[in-house]
């Protein structure tokens, strides 16, 4: 969109004089997003897409815009009419948005941005939602109880696994090869710098997904390494959940052991970790060169240093990370991994692309208990089912759990869900990726 915004935030670390953080008045809210609340043509494109919605959730993205236009024009001075009508009887008070806004609504938010993406006057929601999660998260501490227990693991763990630090490259001992990590053994330099992430260092299943990324940048000859217990986690789980504060805690140490390591590139597998190196560590100092592993994987296949075979008869269908997608613009690169693979057939569901429907992961939701309404992990793998598909393709470690789980809720075992990392090396490593390997 024309004036999509990501708002810089105060350094935490370091400001002595901030009262408040986030929006609760209407004051706190930029001109772009008051504006916003004029532009509203109140079409309801951004409700009839929101997964929260959809599957019974108390968010109505619509009723988020329409309600802040409200408690902005019912407190002005002069007061000016609404952006719609309004029932008499609903006072509001004070200039606080939670005069009519509730935390329910907000918690409720998987931050994918098909509102954004689908408003046809470039109205930006997901923003004025963060804002506010940020106010309730850390001037009311007023987030769920499941979500507390993330933020002491960043804390403490420095993931939201709660894991020691110390495992972070345990799995390296399931390959047959040595894994550089930087900083260790003197090894001071590799063209790129493999971001494992905290579940593809934590997690079981994306485990598999470590596995066969780092025996296909083998096979491709590509000179990577890891940072092993220096590695934290990027912060992206508080930050999309409102705790701007653990956020800078975890982003600024990376980026002094980014930059005093001299990284330049960094390849990740996890669309989280990819949008917040790529675009939210700049503004603390630190610039990379990003590229998701689909991207490398698709440039290596196109290159001739991997060369997937043929005959594998099977239909698959791809999943859309909202990460990568929607807030990335990264549609084409997983598709065409899984295209290279002779005798595969790629097959859509429904709601692919830019109307892609999300996992039920984003927002820090993974962290949380979804309990109201259906889960939307289990509305998209019912999507999945309904194409016919023997395998589920996912670029996303949140999608593949969320996937999986979803489908076995089902009761199906028969569609697999995979990670193309995963595909691609059984088609050109002769390996099966096993989630337990």
């Amino acid at each position: 969109p024309l004036f999509r915004s990501r708002r810089e935030m105060p350094n935490l670390m370091e400001a002595t004089d901030i009262e408040s953080i986030g929006a609760n008045l209407v004051s706190d809210f930029t001109w772009k997003q008051l504006l916003d609340t004029d532009a509203c043509t109140v079409c309801g494109r951004c409700t009839a897409v929101c997964p929260a919605n959809i599957t019974g959730k108390p968010l109505d993205p619509r009723e988020i815009v329409l309600k802040l236009g409200e408690v902005a024009a019912r407190t002005a001075v002069p007061a000016v009419s609404t952006p719609v009508s309004v029932d008499r009887e609903l006072t509001v008070s004070a200039d606080s948005v939670f005069e009519r806004i509730s935390s329910e609504e907000l918690w409720a938010c998987t931050s994918c941005r098909a509102c954004d993406e689908i408003c046809p006057v470039d109205i930006e929601i997901l923003d004025k939602i963060l804002d506010m999660r940020r106010y309730l998260s850390l001037m009311e501490a007023d987030f769920p109880a499941q979500l507390g227990k993330a933020y002491v693991s960043m804390e403490n763990s420095s993931n939201p696994y709660g894991m020691g630090q110390a495992q972070r490259a345990a799995w390296t001992d399931k390959v047959d090869f040595d894994v550089k990590i930087l900083g260790q053994d003197e090894v001071e330099h590799a063209d790129y710098l493999y971001w494992v992430g905290c579940a593809g260092s934590f997690d079981e299943r994306n485990q598999a997904v470590t596995l066969s990324t780092v025996r296909l940048l083998d096979e491709a000859g590509v000179d990577f390494a890891i940072l092993g217990p220096q590695e934290l986690c990027t912060g992206d789980p508080a930050r999309r959940s409102g705790n701007e504060y653990v956020f800078q805690q975890l982003a600024l140490q990376n980026i002094e052991t980014l930059n005093d390591l001299g990284v330049k590139r960094i390849i990740t597998q996890c669309p989280h970790c990819f949008n917040t190196l790529s675009n939210e560590y700049s503004q603390f100092g630190g610039d990379y060169e990003v590229i998701h592993h689909s991207q490398l994987l698709m440039d290596l296949i196109q290159q001739g240093h991997l060369e997937p075979k043929g005959g594998a008869d099977k239909k698959i269908t791809y999943h859309d990370s909202c990460y990568l997608g929607r807030h990335n613009d990264i549609y084409l690169a997983p598709r065409e991994v899984i295209a290279s693979i002779g005798g595969v057939q790629v097959v859509e569901m429904e709601r692919n692309g830019a109307d892609g429907f999300c996992c039920g992961a984003g927002g820090a939701q993974f962290w949380m208990e979804d309990q109201t309404g259906k889960k939307v992990n289990v509305d998209r793998a019912q999507e999945a089912v309904a194409t016919g598909a023997d395998e589920v393709a996912v670029a996303c470690p949140f999608c593949f759990v969320m996937l999986d789980d979803g489908v076995k809720e089902l009761g199906n075992e028969t569609i697999a869900i995979k990670d193309i990392s995963m595909i691609l090396a059984e088609a050109t490593l002769d390996l099966v990726a096993d989630p337990t390997d």
